[in-house]
């Protein structure tokens, strides 16, 4: 019903589009050093979604309003702006190599459209092209790639997982689609190992609270998916990877272009269903899945060159782990363990510019309804949660100084079968429902070319916990051309929503205990960001070094270890601590040899009654690499990717006989990839080519329901599958081909 309302709104704003007198140009864009003809890069015009790309030599062709600026991109390039010009037809345009990726647009850190280099939050971004060094079929995996950025798998059996950015939990960390809170709160638990990486034209992560303007949820950080436009992607493109292990992954995307309307359509299909036990324990090492994925994104200009985008996607997912026996007819029973959830999600994302002259005026929306049927071994979960968000934002430019003011109004309806709504039957008398509508005002001043303040407030108002206020305060100081620094500080406030951020609390046959009424999380944070530029005869190198500090009041803890047949939940009586530092490399070498390296030392503990205790899942130390070099004669390039990982603390139970502490370990990757002719592309590697494997990651996993504890067991343990700081899918090779027609 909703994708139909999705689709008729798209036609309904495609009607209103009134005609313009349009012209075609032709050009082509080279490498302004060597004369190439640079492929793919993006040609847009400047207050409108039209837009194309150049082909393989180079070339393109483009409709515009005679008078138009276009704007010309590619990566490794300095963007550049052209003005068009009346009776002129053809445009040779060249570009300039960029000293790296600062003059990327960002939109993340401000909400308005600005390079890296002038914008005063610092923002890290990762474009389509390093991800596939190391193709995921989904966004989940990918972040592995990110330094600071740990995807956790917080359960050894459905593979529940969390983004935890500078060693806080999952819940902190807010995920926006194309600038929307699409994905929260229920759909956190999955939702991201539903967004496939083709659909992904970048990632922008900003690591600290973002609450001023984004709301309670971005307290550690977000993480923003843009999404591909409809203007700048192929005809036509198609991905399908396989793996040794049986996982079966396609993508495919086609963009149809009209006069005043482009449209992306897109496809992915996720199929793994062989059934894996490395350890030898008899459960799955990795869930079992089948998963779909549809995903519609319209872009719409008009003659006043106001623009209007609509996106829309439906997910379904079964995905199943357990014994190595369990068939869906065990589902629910206690006679064979297994953990079965049938997902069901649609999402819509909207922005409208509405015609207000000159001035920058957007009304933004969101919708998402997120199903979700399951069991865990016994207990039954179904949970339904409707999100509504509209956003009325409003920007003012001057020569030195900018405004941002925004009203925004968010409503989540939430009804589950636990304790977390009182509703056994989900007949709805008791659900969750959180209105929370809002304000936010955020002014940029320059007074100097040196030297930006930013600053922000943002008030919201909850209907439970009343009035929220969280302000911001930022400065970016640049004393020379490749030097930056950034100093940002500010307030983070969460709600919390237990059932639907910590399935841990449904597995393993644990009794959710809740010691009080819980109050909100408040948190202050402080950040200083330091970026510089050296170059050198064969290239150069980026460097990025940010220093962070996180305090909590409130913060809601889980307690795995005073029962071990109970997780307790209380608000901490004192406080807890993100604090590190955080660096990253970029080397660039006209060679075709480059390298990135990132690496974070932390500590992350909460301390009460006077004893600082460490938190879970937490490394003191994580780095991130990629080594890739490119025959660019041959069309073939080599890529070495890896994560490294300190010692983490993990849920442990009384007298435990595993390690307190994870080991050293290291994941690394191997990938080549060959480029033909007419957009084919074949790959091939390894995956965790060290196969390394956990151990013990399910304490008593021949008795998953408990019913012979006291059989031959003098610790009294119980099946507990929350003891996980890796894969358990060891070593596995993969390959694939793209084809990409223009």
């Amino acid at each position: 019903m909703v994708l139909k309302c999705g689709l008729l709104s798209s036609l309904l704003l495609l009607v209103q589009l009134s005609h313009a007198q349009q012209v075609t140009v032709k050009g082509n864009v080279k490498d302004g050093v060597g004369g190439e003809g640079i492929a793919f890069a993006n040609i847009q015009v400047v207050g409108a979604v039209t837009g194309t790309t150049t082909d393989e030599t180079g070339s393109f062709v483009l409709s515009a309003l005679p008078t138009s600026s276009i704007k010309i991109s590619a990566v490794g390039y300095k963007t550049d702006t052209v003005q068009l010009k009346e009776g002129k037809v053809f445009y040779s345009l060249t570009l300039k190599s960029s000293e790296n990726n600062l003059q990327e647009v960002v939109v993340s850190g401000t909400m308005q459209e600005t390079s890296k280099t002038e914008s005063p939050i610092p923002v890290e971004v990762y474009s389509a092209k390093l991800f596939r060094k190391n193709p995921s079929p989904n966004i989940f995996e990918a972040m592995n790639m990110i330094n600071g950025v740990q995807p956790q798998l917080n359960c050894n059996v459905c593979n529940t997982g969390d983004i935890h950015i500078n060693g806080m939990e999952g819940p902190y960390t807010m995920i926006l689609i194309d600038g929307m809170p699409v994905v929260s709160s229920l759909s956190t638990v999955y939702g991201l190992m539903g967004i496939p990486q083709s659909m992904v034209k970048r990632i922008e992560v900003v690591k600290g609270p973002s609450s001023t303007l984004y709301g309670s949820e971005a307290v550690a950080g977000l993480v923003n998916i843009i999404t591909n436009s409809p203007e700048n992607s192929p005809r036509f493109k198609l991905e399908q990877t396989a793996t040794s292990a049986g996982e079966f992954n396609t993508d495919w995307a086609a963009a149809f272009k009209m006069k005043h309307a482009q449209t992306l359509i897109g496809i992915n299909y996720f199929n793994f269903l062989f059934k894996w036990d490395v350890n030898h324990d008899n459960f799955t090492d990795v869930t079992l899945q089948n998963r779909v994925s549809f995903f519609n994104k319209w872009n719409f200009t008009r003659a006043s060159r106001k623009q209007a985008t609509l996106a829309a996607r439906y997910i379904y997912e079964n995905r199943w782990g357990g014994e190595m026996q369990w068939n869906k007819s065990f589902r629910g029973t206690d006679s064979v363990y297994g953990e079965s959830i049938y997902t069901q999600r649609v999402e819509l994302i909207g922005v409208y510019q509405l015609p207000t002259g000159k001035e920058n005026a957007f009304f933004d929306y969101s919708y998402n309804f997120h199903f979700q049927d399951s069991y865990y071994g016994q207990i039954k979960y179904l949970a339904k949660q409707n999100v509504a968000f509209a956003q009325l934002r409003w920007s003012k430019n001057w020569k030195r100084a900018s405004l941002l003011a925004g009203i925004p109004f968010r409503f989540i309806y939430y009804d589950d079968n636990t304790p977390a709504t009182g509703n056994d039957s989900m007949t709805a008398t008791k659900a969750s429902v959180t209105v929370l509508p809002g304000v936010f005002l955020q002014t940029e001043w320059k007074p100097v070319e040196q030297f930006t303040v930013l600053a922000g407030m943002r008030y919201e108002y909850h209907n439970e916990h009343k009035s929220i206020f969280s302000p911001r305060l930022s400065f970016k100081i640049t004393p020379h051309k490749d030097h930056t620094i950034r100093i940002s500080g500010g307030n983070g406030f969460r709600v919390v929503n237990l059932f639907t951020e910590d399935h841990a609390a449904l597995t393993g046959a644990r009794k959710v205990v809740i010691a009080e009424k819980l109050k909100p999380e408040q948190s202050w944070n402080g950040n200083i960001n330091y970026t510089t530029i050296v170059q050198h005869r064969a290239g150069f190198v980026g460097i990025d070094i940010s220093g962070f500090y996180t305090y909590f009041t409130n913060k809601i803890v889980a307690d795995f270890v005073t029962n071990p047949q109970q997780i307790i939940y209380d608000n901490l009586k004192g406080y807890a601590v993100s604090a590190g530092v955080s660096g990253n490399l970029d080397f660039n070498f006209t060679n075709g040899l480059k390298i990135l390296l990132g690496g974070t030392y932390m500590q992350v503990y909460q301390v009460e009654n006077n004893i600082r205790t460490p938190q879970f899942h937490a490394p003191k130390f994580s780095a991130t690499y990629a080594v890739s070099y490119t025959f660019n004669k041959i069309g073939l390039s080599f890529d070495y990717t890896g994560k490294i990982n300190s010692p983490m603390y993990l849920p442990m139970v009384p007298n435990d006989f595993r390690p307190a502490q994870s080991p050293w370990f290291c994941i690394m990757n191997l990938q080549l990839t060959k480029k033909f002719k007419k957009g084919v592309e074949v790959f091939a590697g390894v995956k965790n080519f060290l196969n390394f494997i956990p151990k013990n990651p399910i304490l008593r996993s021949e008795d998953p329901f408990n019913k012979r504890v006291t059989e031959n067991n003098p610790n009294n343990y119980t099946f507990d599958p929350s003891y996980n700081y890796a894969p358990i899918q060891g070593a596995k090779g993969y390959v694939g081909l793209r084809y990409t027609l223009q």
